[in-house]
């Protein structure tokens, strides 16, 4: 599961940085969000490379797991819960939620989930 959020997020991120406008037009949903802006669309595939990269690092380093995964989980979390309440404030279609449980929503869950596994198999708490 950790692969697949270092992937997909650093991954999505990537194409965000190099490709802005390529990905805004095809991400599904995007466009609805508002005018194309580069330097926003960069900005947060730079967050999502470093998303990535914290899952990514917190498959190796032991030590740090928790930390990574967790503070990057906070953001997903964040993110999620503003694609929620522009629905429920009528900003976005309740379609929208289901359109963007791939990209938004599960790497969230995937992210509390490692989260929670990663506090409970600390082998550094046990020395």
């Amino acid at each position: 599961m950790a692969s697949i959020n270092a992937l997909f997020l650093f991954g999505n991120g990537l194409v965000m940085l190099l490709a802005p406008k390529t990905w805004y037009r095809t991400v599904p949903g995007v466009t609805h969000t508002g005018p194309f802006n580069q330097h926003f669309v960069q900005d947060i595939g730079l967050i999502q490379m470093a998303l990535g990269l914290a899952f990514g690092i917190g498959m190796f380093q032991l030590m740090s797991r928790f930390a990574l995964w967790t503070a990057a989980t906070v953001w997903l979390c964040a993110h999620a819960i503003l694609h929620f309440w522009e629905v429920a404030v009528g900003i976005c279609p309740p379609s929208v939620i289901v359109q963007d449980f791939p990209a938004v929503t599960l790497p969230a869950l995937i992210g509390i989930v490692l989260s929670i596994w990663s506090s409970r198999s600390r082998p550094y708490l046990d020395a």
